[in-house]
């Protein structure tokens, strides 16, 4: 949530300002592309920092998905010459 967002949510009373404080205190203290985890509205978990907007799995499909890091990297290996990397 960018803190335009929180002081929105704030000024509607749909949050506490002790909990603005710590959004914004959290969002003050990471760094750009750092990796971080929320719990979604809807109970999923988002992960933060890989791309604009979150990835948002449920814990079946993260299970799933991490269930299958072993094939996916061996992929990657396999596959490497016709990969493109992003450049940072």
């Amino acid at each position: 949530m960018k803190r335009d967002e929180i002081l929105k949510k704030l000024a509607a009373g749909e949050i506490a300002v002790e909990e603005a404080d710590k959004l914004l205190a959290e969002q003050e203290t990471r760094k750009p592309g750092t990796l971080y985890c929320k719990v979604s509205a809807k109970g999923a978990i988002s992960v933060y920092g890989l791309q604009r907007m979150p990835v948002t799995l449920y814990v079946e499909q993260w299970q799933r998905l991490l269930d299958f890091a072993d094939q996916i990297r061996e992929f990657i290996e396999q596959h490497d010459s016709e990969l493109k990397r992003k450049e940072k």
